[in-house]
């Protein structure tokens, strides 16, 4: 069985990408992080999802982007802001992880070299989402020119390693739809930014996920202090 790995946070969009990755038949590897985020509670919801697909390995790295700082979500010094639906594509919200998916797609790269994986999947989205750079297409396909440069696999090997984003041209709306077509386990992932419980409802991430859930005509499993 062809391997992949998926970058798993626990979430909505990593968790519905998980679920794309196993309906095409791959065994699947999930990498996720822990970079002493605010919102660590997410964890928890990624060792749920992969117990839930009941992998081989579930991988944990663990690296420290609070020492960087610069982000609502690393910087206990900065708040969470509610969410704002208006603010422009070219306004990066101070939930922005500076460099985070580059710094992740890098790492998912090197495992998937060592496992002898030949696609990695990442759950990004540049329709409904908050505005982070490292989200949208012009970023993975820039990566993927680089790490074809930077890999075994791709230089001298002549077999590089794909980077898979199925929910790329997705709204939240079909995101969730997805989801519920393919029987992935929402009721287990975690979109909150302020780390608590239960869902905030009112921070950027709960709002985009919540209006999905309502576009979609779905319900959402999760419980929210806000409603």
């Amino acid at each position: 069985m062809e391997k992949a790995v998926v970058l798993l946070s626990g979430g909505l969009d990593s968790t519905v990408c998980m679920a794309v990755a196993r309906s095409k038949g791959l065994e699947v590897y999930p990498i996720s992080f822990n970079y002493h985020q605010r919102h660590s509670i997410e964890l928890e919801s990624a060792k749920k999802v992969a117990a839930f697909y009941n992998v081989k390995k579930h991988l944990i790295i663990e690296t420290n982007m609070e020492a960087i700082g610069g982000s609502a979500l690393t910087d206990d010094k900065i708040a969470v802001p509610d969410g704002d639906f208006d603010h422009g594509a070219e306004d990066i919200p101070i939930t922005y992880v500076p460099a985070r998916n580059l710094i992740f797609l890098s790492y998912a790269m090197g495992y998937a070299e060592v496992i002898g994986a030949n696609q990695v999947f990442i759950g990004v989205n540049a329709v409904d989402y908050s505005g982070y750079p490292d989200c949208r297409p012009e970023f993975i396909a820039s990566f993927q020119k680089t790490a074809n440069l930077a890999t075994k696999a791709g230089t001298a090997d002549a077999h590089p390693i794909s980077i898979a984003t199925p929910l790329q041209n997705l709204s939240k709306k079909e995101i969730v739809q997805l989801g519920s077509q393919l029987g992935a386990p929402l009721q287990f992932t975690h979109s909150c930014y302020k780390g608590g419980a239960k869902a905030c409802g009112v921070c950027d991430s709960c709002k985009l996920r919540l209006r999905g859930f309502a576009e979609a005509g779905v319900v959402d499993p999760v419980e929210y202090e806000n409603m």
